[in-house]
């Protein structure tokens, strides 16, 4: 059967792991089927000048998410949709959900991958696929797939409801506090009503929060420090 929805992700990027918990809990609430689906800020970012334009360790960062996408696409050929849904919950878990966040580029090794494999019951030399580049191909289909539906001046996550009668599809929403279980389906049908207004573009604010998350020193009721992204980043330059 179709998917309900396509959510787009990269594995070490915050703003789609907290949308990412938000959209499971509208998922258990609205029976919705969700294919998880790849997007890499690697390859998005791939003719951008690093140095002049991130700060420091974001190319090591994205790399690394590069990285687990391609262990997420071994995982999928071998155990299907649901195994990369475990997957990318224990990534999150492992990068945010943590007191201090690994380091940007140890996240794509096989020391921090292992583990992770073992807890969810799966195989530990799918970590082999970490250097298999010949998965790239398919995650750059999947990157350009994403970026046809919103266009390229976007990050991560992209979301793409009703795929299969063509849908409505979308950057973020990005958030930094994840809604109540009753807010959250709230939210879903807000979101998803602007979004499929014709003519619809764009509704935007590029000051955000720190996510709520352990990782980023945030804990729940509290606010996170404002920062400015441009770009879908903390790019040091426009």
């Amino acid at each position: 059967m179709a998917a309900d929805l396509h959510f787009y992700l990269d594995p070490v990027c915050p703003f789609a792991w907290m949308t990412s918990k938000w959209v499971r809990q509208v998922a258990d609430q609205r029976d919705y089927d969700v294919e998880w689906r790849f997007i890499s800020l690697r390859l998005v970012n791939a003719d951008v000048d690093y140095d002049a334009h991130f700060p420091a360790d974001y190319e090591a960062g994205h790399t690394a998410g590069l990285r687990l996408l391609r262990v997420a696409a071994r995982v999928r050929d071998m155990r299907g949709n649901e195994a990369v849904g475990r997957l990318y919950e224990a990534l999150g878990r492992y990068i945010f959900e943590v007191d201090e966040q690994p380091g940007r580029a140890e996240r794509g090794t096989r020391e921090f991958v292992e583990p992770i494999l073992a807890e969810i019951g799966l195989p530990s030399d799918l970590a082999d696929a970490l250097d298999d580049e010949s998965a790239d191909a398919q995650i750059r289909a999947e990157t350009e797939e994403a970026l046809t539906l919103t266009g390229k001046d976007v990050g991560t996550p992209i979301l793409h409801f009703r795929p299969a009668d063509g849908g409505v599809a979308f950057f973020g929403p990005v958030i930094s506090r994840l809604p109540s279980k009753e807010e959250s389906v709230e939210l879903w049908e807000h979101v998803v009503a602007l979004a499929s207004f014709p003519g619809f573009a764009e509704l935007k604010r590029s000051l955000r929060e720190r996510p709520q998350l352990p990782a980023f020193g945030v804990r729940p009721g509290e606010t996170g420090r404002q920062e400015d992204w441009h770009g879908g980043s903390r790019r040091q330059k426009k």
